[in-house]
């Protein structure tokens, strides 16, 4: 009997772990950050919120390329409950297109970008400011401390996203380390349009479901956009995110360009 139910408790406990599994990101280990500190974040929403996102320009903003159906983009937010404390601060804008990386690629994780349109212009504030992005962005070092930040879960086993803007420093991870088999074992493969970053080898620093699409910034600078992760929190699994270089930067600037008109 006693065997039986540490079989039963086992398989439990594999089950869950299984299912807090995640694609996304959520803030682990992390802090609320100032109230629109990060005047740049985007709460991202069909019906109900489900990504972050970067605002670049008052009609456009960046995210990942995964975070689908987003129909509503919410600025000078902190607390996501509090609507009618925030409503001077807020603003809320519909997409009008979604513009998806031409090699986007769903299954290996690879150019996990999208541009989202709005239908008007927001307007600068101080609450709501566009995130400057830099002519070209250098691959942060290994051991490198970074920032990520959202609004996303902030345990394995919470049900829902954290009503407050989060934020942790993360550590950036070699490469080669990363596509190691105690790592992600190649699957998917990590490649040099990626950065991984997580613990430090004492925390569990993480991003997972809910953050997908915010930011990773490196001495201040917007160096790429939280892409994926597995099993949220691990040491061994840390954050993966859409490294911006030369070639996304170059993407994102053509993109804005040719649809600014319609």
């Amino acid at each position: 009997m006693f065997s039986l139910r540490v079989f039963i408790v086992f398989i439990l406990c594999v089950f869950l772990f299984t299912v807090n599994s995640c694609y996304g990101s959520e803030i682990i280990n992390g802090n609320e950050v100032q109230p629109h500190s990060l005047p740049f974040m985007a709460l991202l929403q069909s019906n109900v919120p489900l990504c972050g996102g970067i605002l670049l320009h008052p009609k456009w903003v960046l995210t990942a390329a995964h975070c689908k159906d987003v129909k509503t983009v919410l600025l000078g937010v902190h607390s996501i409950k509090e609507k009618e404390k925030e409503k001077q601060y807020r603003q809320v804008q519909h997409v009008s297109k979604h513009i998806i990386h031409p090699c986007y690629d769903e299954a290996e994780n690879v150019n996990d970008l999208m541009l989202l349109q709005l239908d008007k212009p927001v307007k600068e504030t101080k609450w709501v400011r566009r995130m400057k992005l830099n002519k070209a962005v250098e691959q942060p070092a290994v051991d490198s401390i970074c920032t990520v930040a959202g609004w996303g879960k902030t345990n394995n086993v919470a049900k829902k996203m954290s009503d407050v803007l989060m934020s942790v420093n993360v550590t950036v991870i070699n490469r080669t380390q990363c596509n190691s088999p105690d790592y992600y074992n190649l699957k998917p493969y990590i490649t040099r349009n990626m950065i991984c970053a997580g613990s430090n080898g004492k925390n569990n620093a993480d991003t997972c479901q809910g953050d997908s699409g915010g930011p990773i910034l490196c001495n201040r600078v917007l160096v790429g956009v939280t892409s994926f992760g597995k099993f949220c929190g691990l040491k061994k699994k840390p954050g993966v995110y859409s490294f911006l270089s030369e070639n996304h930067l170059n993407w994102i600037k053509k993109a804005m360009k040719k649809y600014k008109t319609e």
